[in-house]
């Protein structure tokens, strides 16, 4: 979220002042790019090795060091790391990280280009609906990624480089490693397909008020000054910080927190945790959207709805921080 974090603001200051709907589709494609890329060490490396010997309770066979244990660092050899392996583990990293920071730079006028581009043009009346509904969608992406994550990992992962009769794995296997990178084919491909009517769309923007025209990077300084001495504007950045960190807590963690919690496959828990989120935030964005177009709810009440709301998650997410079991020991750690 680096090339997010370093433009969104700046770009969204002009956003007035360029064809929104292009630029939305210039990110989107951008993201089905940074998509590629991800899958793209998949064809870069060579096939997955694994290891014969299965790890098991009932032998000393196990690929962590185990407190207690003679030689307990013996099996954490850097002796399988050749300098080729090292180098090419480099050039992965390399590419990964610049489709991440691709990622960050298309998503950046996605989001603030489509709500100002809904809300110029909707009514007052009906502006908060369509935002709920955007938002919906919004969250149906990362419910849909995880139920698709779900079925990619079933397959193995050099599917497309060995025969199934080659494989002597089953997902349930330890060593097993799913095709993820399947994944990202498919959702960049569908990023690129959604990308292209964006480029159709009208410009439409609103005119400017009385001939006024504000100097693009001159008065960016002053209007951002301007809004963070803007107390309201400061709670409501915080609050979208906030909620953004427990969204990504939820979608790095939940997912390996069930495997290991109740020895799921990775598979089974991203479909578990697509098929909880996709119903919950759906029904929840689009019913606070009908709230606010029913009673035509003021800032004030609008806010009290949102506390409402955190309060309801924070007592009912409380009590998993006296749930689990306890994690397993490992040496040195």
């Amino acid at each position: 979220q680096v090339g997010n974090t370093l433009l969104i603001v700046f770009l969204s200051y002009l956003g007035s002042r360029v064809h929104r709907p292009r630029l939305i589709g210039a990110g989107a494609l951008l993201v089905s790019l940074a998509g590629f890329l991800m899958a793209l060490p998949h064809f870069l490396t060579g096939p997955y090795q694994y290891h014969h010997s299965v790890p098991s309770t009932f032998s000393n066979s196990t690929d962590l060091c185990q407190p207690g244990l003679p030689g307990a660092g013996a099996n954490l050899s850097d002796a399988s790391c050749t300098p080729h392996a090292s180098r090419e583990s480099h050039e992965v990293l390399l590419v990964m990280f610049v489709a991440q920071a691709l990622l960050g730079v298309g998503g950046v006028p996605i989001q603030p280009f489509g709500i100002s581009y809904i809300d110029d043009f909707a009514s007052e009346r009906n502006s908060p609906l369509y935002l709920g509904i955007l938002f919906s969608v919004t969250v149906i992406g990362p419910g849909l990624a995880f139920l698709l994550g779900s079925a990619m990992l079933r397959f193995y992962v050099d599917i497309d480089k060995v025969s199934a009769a080659e494989v002597q794995l089953t997902s349930k296997d330890p060593r097993w490693v799913g095709a993820w990178w399947l994944g990202f084919l498919v959702a960049a491909s569908l990023v690129a397909l959604s990308a292209l009517p964006y480029f159709f769309f009208p410009r439409e923007m609103p005119k400017e008020v009385g001939g006024v025209v504000h100097r693009h990077a001159s008065g960016f300084p002053v209007v951002l000054l301007r809004n963070l001495r803007h107390p309201v504007y400061l709670l409501v950045v915080l609050a979208q910080v906030n909620l953004s960190a427990m969204v990504a807590g939820l979608a790095t963690f939940m997912g390996k927190f069930l495997e290991r919690q109740f020895s799921l496959t990775a598979s089974l828990a991203n479909m578990i945790i697509g098929a909880v989120n996709i119903p919950g935030a759906v029904v929840g964005i689009v019913v606070g959207g009908a709230i606010l177009k029913r009673f035509q709810m003021s800032l004030r009440q609008c806010s009290a709805l949102c506390v409402l709301g955190m309060l309801l998650c924070l007592l009912i997410a409380l009590p998993l921080l006296f749930l689990g079991c306890p994690t397993q020991r490992v040496a040195g750690v």
